[in-house]
């Protein structure tokens, strides 16, 4: 890019950047002592590139005389002003959508984005430097406690943190399709619902019921998911709509994250978490197995303040604006039924843990497997990979002497994939003598194929949440997972991960009675071809 005849202008950020990283928690991230360069923004969504800008932390007061930041075409000579905090220098003020007190300087600044170096210097002496490469668009080159890292704009920085619960509601799917309809229908102030999809009439009636009787709701969904927005959604978005309720999507080119893939509602003072959609085969007990959690208390903030940070930036759009001039996709829906073999329960826990992707997902559930001692129960859709970073944990547990079981989905359209990986997992611990298998789950009376993602280590660490055993899902998607701490809540879900483990008919833990066969379990496979493609990739996003 050559460089462009601007006026520069030196930004003092006393408050912090609209749209920029948001924390959760006051705990500090390490940094230079002394002034650094602390953000780059190369290219943004903008005829010229305007609004680019390099951020300096000055932490104490200093006057910037003789201060300069050098690139590969000019040097600039920042102004004999006195300062404290993050400066920013920009060629174009009032396009950098930040918050702060603009002096103007003299000088030229072109960020290029195919990449550079950018040198600080005081007196011609380098105090900070840093190199990027093919800046992406709308993103900015941040230094972070690890290094340096490009985020977008909007990147929230939210703290897996602990918060006290004493107890928390257990469920799963499909046997207890009535637990999220129950939470919603009980609200009194406020419903905050996020999702990937939203196709469940049984959920937009209980949105209505509650906007009528002056609960705030608020719909926040994906605006592009695999294999396209169903007619049915279409039509319930345009009826919450209708009814007053603001629905909105996420996604477009100020996107975030490559899918908006949770599955949550915060519903007053209460954190519902799932591994399910807001659609029939998922909350409304038509087909998957998933498991589920309604925890009180702080949870419920942070998922709030999640929830906001997503929905209140500018990557989303109203529902009756995005919706103009689209046509939306032809969408079979899932009408099985099946029986309740595990009733929800309300369990003791010691403590519960919110995790959100890709904030802090990644590193706190490796971090969980790798201190296991005695077990890891893994059910999972399916693994992306024999490298993905959950799974090398969980063989590196093996190897350390801990059981690990891993128990895969077994739909058509994964099958053939899962078993490989089965037969890889499994060769490889006869081979190195590990405690480690992993099996395929057949449907059946229960359900009709796996779609939880969940994890059970030593148990009395339950993870229940939408985070896929994917890079994508951990690094690129807003994911969100609930951590349960303690026996009670390991033994439910345990005992769940053993009827889908050995298969089979399984005896209800109330009656002691068979489950029957539900009608029609085995659904009919029509225009298997050309749907192949769309749905093994929708296996790794739903």
């Amino acid at each position: 890019m050559s460089v462009r005849a601007v006026v520069l202008a030196l930004v003092l950020v006393v408050a912090s950047l609209s749209g920029s990283v948001l924390a959760a928690d006051d705990e500090p991230v390490a940094e230079p002592d002394g002034p650094h360069i602390e953000t780059v923004y190369p290219n943004p969504l903008a005829d010229g590139d305007a609004g680019e800008y390099v951020i300096v932390d000055v932490p104490d007061r200093s006057n910037l005389s003789g201060w300069t930041i050098g690139d590969d075409e000019t040097t600039i000579a920042l102004p004999n002003e006195t300062v404290e905090g993050r400066v920013a220098v920009t060629n174009d003020p009032n396009a950098t959508n930040l918050s702060a007190t603009t002096v103007v300087a003299n000088d030229s600044l072109s960020l290029a984005n195919g990449g550079e170096e950018l040198v600080l210097a005081d007196g011609g002496h380098v105090v900070d430097e840093t190199t990027y490469e093919d800046a992406p668009d709308a993103e900015v080159w941040n230094r972070t406690g690890d290094g340096w890292t490009w985020e977008h704009r909007g990147a929230t920085e939210f703290k897996a943190v602990r918060s006290d619960a004493s107890t928390a509601r257990a469920f799963v799917l499909p046997d207890a399709p009535a637990v999220p309809i129950d939470v919603l229908d009980s609200a009194e102030e406020r419903i905050l619902l996020a999702g990937y999809t939203f196709g469940s009439e049984r959920a937009a009636r209980a949105l209505e019921r509650a906007a009528e009787r002056g609960v705030e709701v608020r719909l926040l969904v994906d605006d592009a998911p695999v294999g396209g927005i169903s007619e049915r959604q279409g039509r319930i978005l345009d009826e919450l709509t209708r009814a007053g309720i603001p629905v909105d999507v996420i996604g477009g080119d100020w996107a975030r994250y490559d899918y908006h893939h949770p599955k949550y509602a915060v519903v007053d003072d209460r954190a519902l978490v799932m591994t399910e959609n807001w659609k029939p085969s998922g909350i409304g007990g038509k087909s998957s197995r998933g498991w589920g959690a309604v925890v009180e208390g702080d949870v419920a903030e942070r998922l709030a303040a999640v929830f906001h940070a997503d929905a209140d930036w500018r990557d989303t759009a109203p529902w009756s604006t995005f919706r103009a001039n689209r046509t939306f996709e032809d969408d079979e829906v899932a009408n099985e039924s099946y029986p309740t073999t595990f009733e929800p329960a309300n369990v003791s826990i010691e403590s519960a843990q919110l995790l959100a992707a890709p904030d802090n997902a990644e590193r706190a559930l490796v971090e969980r497997l790798d201190h296991a001692d005695e077990s890891i129960d893994v059910v999972q859709a399916s693994i992306g990979s024999r490298q993905q970073p959950f799974l090398r944990a969980a063989i590196r547990a093996a190897e350390r002497g801990v059981r690990v079981r891993i128990l895969l989905g077994g739909a058509w359209y994964s099958e053939e994939d899962n078993s490989a990986l089965a037969e890889w997992l499994n060769e490889k611990a006869a081979t190195e003598n590990l405690s480690l298998e992993a099996k395929v789950a057949k449907s059946g009376s229960r359900f009709e194929k796996i779609h939880a993602k969940g994890v059970i280590v030593d148990g009395e660490e339950v993870v229940v949440g939408s985070m896929n055993w994917n890079n994508n899902s951990a690094r690129e998607n807003r994911e969100i997972a609930l951590v349960l701490d303690g026996e009670a809540a390991g033994d439910y879900y345990g005992k769940v991960f053993e009827a889908d483990w050995n298969g089979g008919e399984e005896r209800s833990l109330d009656t002691g009675t068979e489950t029957p066969l539900p009608v029609g379990v085995i659904a009919a496979v029509v225009g298997v071809a050309m749907l192949a493609v769309v749905v093994a990739r929708r296996i790794e996003f739903e």
